[in-house]
């Protein structure tokens, strides 16, 4: 019978079956998934998951398939560091970095949701699998596709950073871009899938795939040691990354695998395309869609589908969301690869960027736990970087350039053994 139970309308509560389906038919509200907890309980305990393979399916009764996973066996259960340097540099006592730039095999956390809505295409009998996407995604469905031998369709806004373009046409999927935001990108989607009958993750298979996101905030709770942190910081692009890591320590606490739950949730966006920063911001439940303007493409949807949830999971976790400038994306990029060697890519200078304005305000006390999610890696958009990182010194090979180089540099060093 396995664990879940089926399909619920977040509005209405009107259930539904396990097949591919995310709107309510009554009152159009979005469907998320429904669990049998009961049962779950009773066949899992942490000892047992402790001892399974590091990755993100070690959590898979938490998880919207039937049986066991048909892609992605490698994904997920990346690092947890104790960034030392940056709780100096932000003048705080405990703070972590989530880094899903490291995620295989794309580097972003993506990979992590297009596993779930693969494995889940896969089990409804799919044989053609398709996204809209900012970027990362993109990458994701075209690579785990491609090793699952699914064709793939993928549509992405036609300015997006070339580093993401090129790293989803190697992998042979049929990549169309169009002249357009995002928000243009996905109305089309949603008529083609209407009319093709595809499988398009982030549309009729949304549900399950948004189930994906649980497994970085189960991550982070096992990583500290079965324990949620007191504060966590989310970039929010479509919003869902947010409410499910809420939902993910929820479920844990439930089910008693940790004991205290008082994490407060903070949403990141880039001033540039920050509707549900605004609306959280202006106190209102309901976001202006905006059009985007901001180097954080990635986080370019201006009328994000789970926004209202977004902002209510940050309400009800007592957090806050915040907004920066392109600058403070660059420079936060640029503070996180000088005091903790990671490379992000702009949606991590957003969060980080975030971050610091945070605990400025106080809102964020500098002496409670913090976690950074860090989704995607910085190799996927240099462009934002150019001109603004310096530039390489040149000089001949001689010793007596690289003298007087010490020299201008005013630097002291020991010289000879």
């Amino acid at each position: 019978m396995g664990f879940v139970k089926g399909l619920r309308c977040r509005e209405c509560g009107k259930e539904y079956p396990k097949e591919p389906l995310h709107v309510c038919e009554f009152c159009f509200g979005p469907l998320e998934v429904v669990y049998r907890y009961d049962a779950i309980k009773k066949a899992v305990t942490r000892d047992a998951i402790s001892e399974r393979p590091a990755n993100m399916w070690r959590y898979k009764e938490l998880l919207p398939i039937d049986g066991e996973p048909t892609v992605g066996s490698q994904v997920g259960f990346t690092p947890l560091v104790r960034a030392k340097n940056l709780e100096k540099a932000l003048g705080v006592s405990e703070l972590y970095i989530k880094n899903d730039a490291v995620n295989h095999p794309t580097l972003s956390f993506k990979d992590r949701v297009v596993s779930v809505a693969l494995s889940k295409a896969r089990e409804f009998g799919f044989e053609i699998v398709a996204c809209a996407s900012t970027g990362n995604l993109a990458n994701s469905v075209a690579a785990n596709a491609a090793a699952a031998g699914i064709e793939s369709y993928v549509f992405i806004p036609s300015d997006l950073e070339q580093g993401k373009i090129l790293g989803t046409q190697v992998y042979g999927t049929n990549l169309v871009r169009i002249r357009g935001n995002y928000d243009d990108v996905n109305r089309l989607c949603s008529e083609i899938a209407g009319k093709y009958g595809w499988a398009f993750v982030n549309i009729n298979i949304r549900p399950y795939y948004a189930e994906g996101s649980k497994a970085f905030g189960f991550e982070i709770a096992e990583q500290l040691g079965w324990k949620s942190p007191r504060h966590i910081v989310v970039p929010m692009a479509g919003g869902s990354l947010i409410t499910k890591i809420w939902k993910a320590m929820k479920e844990l606490y439930n089910l008693g695998f940790i004991d205290k739950f008082e994490t407060s949730m903070h949403g990141a966006q880039a001033s540039g395309c920050s509707p549900i920063s605004t609306a959280v911001k202006e106190g209102s439940e309901l976001f202006k869609p905006v059009i985007p303007k901001t180097i954080a493409k990635s986080l370019a949807i201006g009328s994000p589908a789970d926004g209202y949830y977004a902002a209510k999971t940050i309400n009800e976790s007592k957090g806050w969301a915040e907004d920066v400038t392109d600058d403070e994306i660059v420079e936060a990029m640029k503070l996180l690869a000088e005091t903790e060697g990671v490379f992000t890519e702009t949606a991590g200078g957003v969060t980080l960027g975030v971050t610091k304005k945070l605990i400025e305000q106080e809102r964020i006390p500098r002496d409670e736990s913090i976690v950074i999610s860090i989704t995607g890696n910085g190799l996927k958009t240099q462009e934002a970087l150019q001109g603004k990182v310096g530039e390489a010194i040149v000089i001949d090979a001689r010793l007596s350039d690289f003298d007087e180089l010490v020299k201008r540099q005013g630097k002291k060093y020991a010289v000879g053994v």
